[in-house]
């Protein structure tokens, strides 16, 4: 003959999984914020991002961007940044050659992009700028092909215009999904550098 649990045994159980179940919550919260919260050392730096120096070809007046699709950052990026963090310099005068590399499994592109908005937000890159290059793909094919994992291809361009660019993979939803950097033209700068 089986007993019948009583009602009150009922309560203290359940009150006693919530309190865990509370508990677990908690520590969990703690554990996050302790870990993506900016280190509380008393230690400064007054540095900022660090600025590379791009390759020049002073014959030709000509910048060389290399831009990789890594396999071991997430599936949009270039050289492991997402979201324009990263920002590519360029004197105005000087021509621009991009080499591209894609080591990921998916068909990648890059299209130099006079950008009409502050961040890529339409499928297809022509709705958000002027598309100036296409490297790695065609200008009727830019939102569908791209180089397969393992290829490479270059693209010039003879002196763009002062203003900002990005440089954004052209396949419908990769750039709004994070794979653009920004580059800006100007005559306040004297080499060729990257941040980021």
């Amino acid at each position: 003959m089986r007993k019948a649990v009583s009602p009150v045994f009922s309560y203290v159980v359940a009150f006693i999984v919530a309190i865990v179940v509370l508990s677990a919550a908690i520590i969990s919260i703690l554990q996050f914020h302790m870990l993506s919260s900016p280190s509380m050392s008393n230690e400064t730096t007054t540095t900022g991002p660090s600025k590379i120096t791009l390759p020049f070809i002073s014959s030709n007046k000509t910048v060389v961007i290399s831009l990789v699709a890594l396999s071991s950052a997430t599936p949009f990026n270039f050289n492991g940044t997402s979201f324009g963090q990263m920002t590519i310099y360029v004197p105005f005068g000087d021509n621009i050659e991009i080499k591209f590399t894609n080591q990921e499994s998916l068909q990648h592109n890059v299209l130099l992009v006079m950008n009409d908005t502050p961040t890529p937000n339409a499928a297809d890159l022509a709705s958000d700028g002027k598309i100036l290059l296409y490297v790695g793909t065609s200008s009727s094919a830019y939102t569908i092909q791209g180089i397969s994992s393992g290829q490479s291809a270059i693209g010039f361009l003879n002196d763009p215009p002062q203003g900002t660019y990005w440089l954004a993979c052209g396949i419908s939803g990769h750039a709004e999904s994070g794979m653009w950097v920004n580059l800006i033209v100007s005559q306040n700068v004297s080499s060729p550098y990257v941040v980021g």
